[in-house]
């Protein structure tokens, strides 16, 4: 007679019920075990943290507010992805939902980066928002890794390059879908859209918003081998 372990189920724990000051006496009780005044979201998760990080950004907004009200410091974690890949990821979630995206958006597969990722880099989701915008529109934000703005925009201009600030306004003046075939990344999550020259660089058009367009890819290498055909 063959015997079977019984094997038993159990559910994870579920905060959402979890009170707040609950929740705040939890960080107060981690920053006090390593006996540091800030306390970040590492500090919290490698030092016997009890509720998960989605817990207090449900709760609180940002893990900076939960911290506020915990009476601590704010540290921030150190980032290494670069300002520039934080806001080429903005540019494809943006592309694809063809609107500005909300902070629960912001996961995979839709987005590389979680809108926890900006707020460690920004502060808060809305500075990350309110800096890309001013980026894109100013080609200016307020962080001090960002230098030599003016400089980096005089060469994007003078290369065959087009920098993220000018392929996001081309998209957005062209409603985030291909001028020729019509398709966008909202319909067709397949669709991959890219900036192109009207008329080619090669020929000597220039690298300016009005010589720009979207094109899919589909479109856009269609479009260059028109192009190699008549040179």
């Amino acid at each position: 007679m063959q015997c079977y372990k019984i094997m038993e189920f159990k559910l994870n724990t579920f905060h959402r019920n979890i009170s707040d000051e609950d929740l705040i006496n939890d960080l107060k009780r981690v920053a006090k075990n390593i006996d540091k005044k800030k306390l970040t979201q590492n500090d919290y998760k490698e030092n016997g943290g009890k509720y998960s990080l989605d817990t207090y950004y449900r709760r609180f907004r940002s893990w900076f507010e939960a911290v506020d009200r915990a009476g601590l410091q704010r540290g921030r974690t150190p980032m290494n992805i670069p300002v520039k890949k934080l806001f080429e990821n903005l540019i494809s979630v943006w592309t694809k939902l063809e609107r500005q995206p909300t902070y629960n958006e912001m996961r995979k597969p839709l987005s590389k980066f979680n809108a926890s990722t900006y707020e460690k880099r920004f502060g808060t989701w809305r500075k990350a928002l309110e800096n890309f915008v001013k980026f894109v529109n100013d080609g200016e934000i307020e962080i001090e890794q960002k230098k030599n703005t003016n400089s980096q925009k005089q060469k994007s201009q003078s290369s065959r390059y087009i920098n993220i600030r000018k392929r996001f306004k081309v998209m957005r003046e062209d409603n985030f879908k291909c001028r020729i075939c019509g398709k966008s990344p909202a319909t067709d999550p397949s669709i991959i859209l890219h900036v192109d020259h009207i008329k080619p660089w090669s020929k000597g058009g220039e690298n300016v918003l009005d010589n720009l367009q979207t094109l899919c890819s589909v479109c856009n290498i269609g479009k260059s081998d028109l192009d190699m055909q008549q040179l």
